[in-house]
């Protein structure tokens, strides 16, 4: 494999977490090219300085590194199985899976490709949209250390911290971790705050207190911001996952019902639990 720096990065998918990404690449002095099945995102794309491809397989055939933001397990697998675009890759490029998957799928498309000499990674991020924005991600990466060695500097466009969680497949082990405690602690959030209100305290200042106290966490700093786009989608991987490792996890089971029926009543503390 070659060791050479990657200086041309493609980038499949322009959706919330790829755009910005796109946008850093390209202030990073990466020749980035962009391809998605929305072609009303090509503005945007051009606008950031990067070049909008005609295909996902004509994208594969210009870069060394492409960073794989699609939505579903599905799409990824069909972008890198046998006969699809991406492995039309050159020889010893990287494709790395950004996307939130099942960790046997990226396994298991690692493997497959060795064949074609197309390397395989995971390097799920946390953090959300607005740290795609000022490019402050956490990347999660699994796969060969010199492999995880030769991306870094693309990650490090968009990441302010990336870390490297083991062999491949260990960043969607990581990002599910994160999901499920997130998850769980945005419900608590809500279960906490809406019993303050009840007993009539101030919610707000409560909640700014909460923060310096033993129990700050993410969702209650970013309180009212969160979508639950993906809550119940992190949730069932994590619930395959844990039936697949023979481990019960009662309280995730929980936090996953919980999620589905406050999606359309997030922060509505006057509904909680009512």
């Amino acid at each position: 494999m070659t060791k050479t720096a990657v200086k041309t990065v493609g980038v499949i998918g322009a959706g919330r977490m790829g755009t910005p990404i796109v946008g850093h690449l390209v202030r990073k002095g990466f020749a980035t090219r962009v391809f998605d099945l929305d072609a009303t995102r090509a503005g945007a794309v051009k606008k950031l300085g990067a070049q909008w491809a005609a295909g996902a397989e004509s994208l594969a055939a210009a870069c060394e590194a492409i960073l794989v933001c699609v939505g579903f397990d599905r799409e990824v697998q069909e972008l890198l199985a046998k006969g699809g675009p991406l492995r039309k890759a050159k020889p010893g490029a990287i494709v790395a899976i950004l996307s939130t998957i099942h960790p046997k799928t990226v396994q298991n498309l690692a493997k497959e490709c060795e064949s074609a000499g197309l390397h395989v990674v995971d390097s799920t991020v946390c953090r959300g949209g607005e740290a795609a924005d000022s490019g402050t991600l956490l990347s999660f990466v699994g796969g060969r250390a010199e492999l995880v060695e030769r991306l870094t500097p693309v990650l490090r466009a968009y990441s302010s911290d990336v870390v490297h969680t083991g062999g491949v497949g260990t960043a969607q082990v990581a990002k599910a971790v994160n999901n499920l405690i997130l998850w769980a602690c945005l419900v608590a959030d809500h279960e906490g705050l809406a019993l303050a209100q009840r007993y009539g305290a101030d919610v707000e200042a409560l909640r700014r207190a909460l923060l310096m106290s033993s129990c700050a966490n993410g969702p209650l700093e970013k309180w009212g911001s969160q979508t639950m786009a993906w809550a119940e989608d992190d949730m069932t991987i994590v619930a395959e996952m844990a039936a697949e490792a023979g481990i019960a996890l009662p309280q995730a089971g929980v936090t996953r019902e919980i999620c589905r029926a406050l999606k359309p009543r997030r922060h509505k503390l006057d509904a909680y639990g009512r």
